[in-house]
């Protein structure tokens, strides 16, 4: 028995779970530039990471990369977007854990969400076309988008 046939989900429903993926690292990305004198340095302050410029390149670099993976994820769907932000993800999660454990006992959870989103990665991951540049990738978002 086929993975998909143990865990079907119909093309609108993939569409919900990538477009609220999208909406999670646009604004994570925004906030971040948006509040980077305030809770993110004071993360990475706290972390023990007190350089200026290595503050300001931490908080812009991951706001880039958090950015780049939701327009990906938005114009251009594929397997292997979804397992790139997967690893991002789980990275920073590993970092995080390492140097700020105790967000794990936080009570919004900014750690324990990683969990429901990569499952949705995993999900978006399995139900997606290899690449996104073939016609079959875009006749799957065109489906999507009807």
């Amino acid at each position: 028995m086929c993975w998909k046939s143990r865990w079907p989900m119909r093309e609108q429903e993939l569409r919900w779970l990538r477009l609220s993926l999208v909406a999670v690292w646009i604004f994570t990305a925004l906030v971040s530039v948006w509040e980077w004198h305030g809770q993110s340095r004071l993360l990475l302050l706290n972390a023990g990471l007190g350089h200026p410029v290595l503050v300001a390149a931490l908080v812009w670099g991951g706001a880039a990369a958090d950015l780049a993976l939701g327009l990906a994820m938005l114009w251009r769907p594929s397997r292997w977007v979804y397992a790139l932000a997967l690893v991002l993800m789980v990275v920073m999660t590993l970092l995080a854990t390492v140097l700020l454990p105790e967000l794990w006992l936080h009570p919004l959870g900014p750690l324990s969400k990683n969990i429901p989103l990569g499952v949705m990665l995993w999900i978006l991951a399995l139900h997606s076309p290899r690449s996104s540049s073939g016609k079959g990738a875009r006749t799957e978002a065109a489906k999507g988008d009807a």
